[in-house]
């Protein structure tokens, strides 16, 4: 009785809905459960909708009454009877522990239901898709994934789950520069990309995955992307035609999100930088089309073919010439300075254009400079940041991928100074 009076009362209208919310994940769990237990002969489980509603809805009442031993003595009874469920539904073959997991899980969730809704609620949600996924999760991990793709995968685990947490996040070196884990940090972003378009290529086919996974990467990196693509069709020359319509495609990535960045720095910039950011937008949209008409000459039985999902030595060849990029242009404004906003920003569009593009547009912001004379410091960025791009997709894809990388980048370029242009002296 000094126990139970000790506990806090349940305020209805604080928790009713917290609860709701561990009751739903438990009835969600359960109905995925029930039928799967339908499906089983005889229709034996240790829990089906009932019992999992009530575990999650436990684990709430649990944690509203905010008693850490009756969080843990609850949560110790739903254990055991998991335990003797299990050996209760056994039989001479392995019954497996996916249900009795599961119910530990909802009743975690339902705890987790009244600290943050949301968070749990998007859990039991991805817990309820792993459940009834299991024939496509098998037959994937049995009969889809090749040991090479594993081994990928697991590298790439190390690459950013190990390696980049600990590699330092300072400048070495000359000028200031070289920050370890920014270098490294791009390594894993092509890897990244590069996974992404492989995935893609495997799941819709070369006419439809690398371009959609181009354009989305841009977002990310488009000069990564870019090498990403070139490694891909240098590995297999099939998927050229898809490969250069993924890295052009990347610059409208870009060319949106400069849109975005300017826009949200200051709308003024932005409105003199439209002339040249459409028409840029445009040709690398209407080239990107141009290379897709040629996807047809990419089979889909080229994406059947298993391989390695990235190349780590062109990420870090990648990495490296961004590296090298940026102590050259460090070296040429320590040599010759800051002569002015377009030296500066010019420079820093070598590593990128967004950044140097919003120091441009907060000078503007801050009345250092009118929007008219942020246009071309942040058109040279433009500039200056394809130059990285061509000597990314030479280093990564060579020729003939270089070759109409360079015509769609070089087209996108032109495309913004012509537009500027024609507003300016119209």
């Amino acid at each position: 009785m000094v126990f139970l009076a000790s506990l806090p009362s349940i305020d209805l209208d604080a928790d009713a809905a917290r609860l709701g919310v561990a009751l739903g994940i438990g009835m969600l769990l359960g109905i995925e459960r029930e039928r799967r237990k339908a499906l089983r002969d005889g229709g034996r489980a240790i829990a089906g909708i009932r019992t999992f509603a009530l575990v999650a809805l436990a684990g709430g009442i649990a944690m509203v009454l905010g008693s850490e031993w009756l969080l843990v003595v609850v949560g110790g009874f739903v254990a055991l009877a998991t335990v003797v469920g299990y050996y209760r539904a056994g039989s001479t073959e392995d019954p497996g522990l996916t249900t009795e997991t599961a119910l530990v899980v909802a009743y975690l969730l339902g705890a987790l239901a009244v600290h943050d809704p949301p968070l749990a609620a998007g859990f039991g949600v991805v817990v309820a898709i792993v459940l009834a996924s299991r024939e496509r999760l098998h037959a994937f991990v049995s009969r889809t994934l090749t040991e090479r793709e594993l081994n990928d995968g697991l590298l790439f685990a190390a690459a950013a789950l190990v390696i980049l947490p600990l590699v330092p996040d300072r400048e070495v070196g000359p000028f200031d520069v070289f920050n370890p884990f920014a270098v490294w940090r791009l390594v894993v972003v092509v890897m990244a990309i590069s996974a992404s378009g492989y995935l893609a290529v495997r799941i819709l086919g070369p006419r439809v995955g690398l371009p959609l996974a181009g354009f989305a990467s841009g977002f990310v990196s488009s000069s990564a992307t870019i090498g990403a693509m070139g490694a891909r069709a240098r590995q297999q020359p099939s998927l050229l035609a898809p490969a250069v319509a993924g890295a052009v495609l990347s610059t409208v990535a870009t060319v949106v999100q400069m849109v975005i960045v300017v826009g949200a720095t200051d709308p003024g910039t932005l409105a003199r930088l439209w002339s040249a950011l459409a028409p840029a937008g445009i040709a690398a949209t209407a080239y990107g089309a141009l290379m897709g008409l040629r996807l047809r000459r990419a089979h889909d039985g080229d994406v059947l073919e298993p391989g390695h999902a990235f190349d780590l030595k062109t990420a870090v060849i990648f990495a490296a010439t961004v590296a090298a990029v940026l102590f050259i242009s460090a070296a040429a404004q320590e040599r010759f300075g800051e002569g002015g906003v377009v030296v500066a920003t010019a420079l820093a569009g070598f590593a990128d254009t967004h950044s140097a593009a919003i120091s441009a547009a907060s000078l503007v912001a801050a009345g250092r400079i009118d929007a008219d004379a942020a246009v071309v410091p942040i058109l040279a960025a433009l500039t200056t940041n394809t130059v990285t791009k061509a000597v990314v997709a030479y280093t990564t894809g060579r020729q003939p991928y270089a070759w109409r990388v360079w015509a769609g980048i070089l087209l996108v370029i032109g495309a913004a100074w012509a537009g500027w242009a024609v507003s300016r002296f119209a």
